[in-house]
């Protein structure tokens, strides 16, 4: 049965632009009333110039927290109080949690893919694993690998005017993690595969594989995978990515980003509400609102 909205209810919410098209309403909705948590969840389409407004209504209207996704996530960071590690070392939230008019800044998307690896049983720690790509999500995910104590991260990215500006950035976070990250250009195949023969993982934090690219692979030749190489693909539409199938076909354990993109909103539930989003009930829904 549905909580029924009160006087009491808190409201918490996404910041995007657009922000409409987002699983995160049904995602945390449903997981307020599975907890007995009186509060609601809705989108908002906020204005770039607006940003500022939007975030001190947080306080003026005493929300639980927010989400924040593009355009958003790093322009948000001057606007905090304080910033988990995490946050700090990337410079972008995805989450901001309110406590008593103090806003704290968060960024979930990199333990979202440490749990998802816990919950199919690929143990990283104190290893050396290989990502591909060094966006958003790819930095997201090797701060928190090296927070968490991964020993050692290859990162492959294109070598454009993004690679010398990613570069200091990874040296900071592995400076402060003691996390051994090291940055090559994703067209040197030789390195690559050296890299992923010493590697315990391989992530694929690029874009290749999804919608319109799905006929193609991040990595040049799939020789390089091998039965004891888990893979880890953040694309979950399509489900199963050329590159999954190919690491499938090899014996390996292929997961998709769906695990990452549950708990992301799981850890952002926590921090609002300090109680364990329901995933098993949560998980069907997401599948479900993909697949239409």
């Amino acid at each position: 049965m549905e909580n029924e909205i009160s006087g009491k209810t808190r409201l918490a919410g996404l910041y995007a632009l657009p922000a409409r098209h987002s699983f995160s309403p049904i995602m945390h909705t449903t997981a307020f009333q599975a907890t007995g948590v009186d509060a609601v969840y809705l989108s908002f389409d906020v204005q770039p110039g607006r940003l500022g407004e939007s975030i001190q209504a947080i306080r003026d209207l005493e929300m639980l927290g927010v989400n924040l996704s593009m355009p958003h996530k790093m322009e948000a960071v001057k606007h905090m109080d304080e910033l988990s590690q995490a946050a700090r070392l990337i410079g972008a939230i995805n989450t901001i949690v309110n406590q008593d008019g103090k806003l704290i800044g968060h960024i979930t998307d990199g333990i979202g893919c440490m749990e998802s690896l816990k919950q199919n049983k690929i143990d990283i720690i104190g290893k050396r694993m290989t990502i591909l790509g060094a966006g958003g999500a790819a930095t997201a995910i090797i701060t928190q690998a090296a927070i968490d104590g991964v020993a050692a991260i290859d990162v492959f990215n294109i070598k454009d005017d993004f690679y010398q500006k990613i570069e200091p950035k990874l040296a900071m976070i592995a400076e402060e993690t003691n996390c051994q990250i090291q940055l090559h250009d994703l067209a040197d195949e030789k390195q690559l595969a050296d890299a992923l023969a010493t590697s315990s993982l391989l992530v694929n934090a690029t874009n290749i594989g999804m919608a319109p690219n799905i006929d193609q692979m991040p990595i040049p030749d799939e020789k390089v995978l091998r039965k004891d190489l888990p893979v880890f693909d953040v694309i979950y539409h399509p489900g199963e990515t050329k590159l999954l199938k190919a690491a499938k076909a090899t014996g390996a354990t292929a997961v998709n980003g769906l695990g990452m993109l549950l708990f992301q909103g799981a850890a952002a539930f926590k921090l609002w509400t300090g109680k364990e989003m329901p995933v098993d009930q949560i998980q069907p829904l997401l599948e479900n609102e993909i697949k239409k």
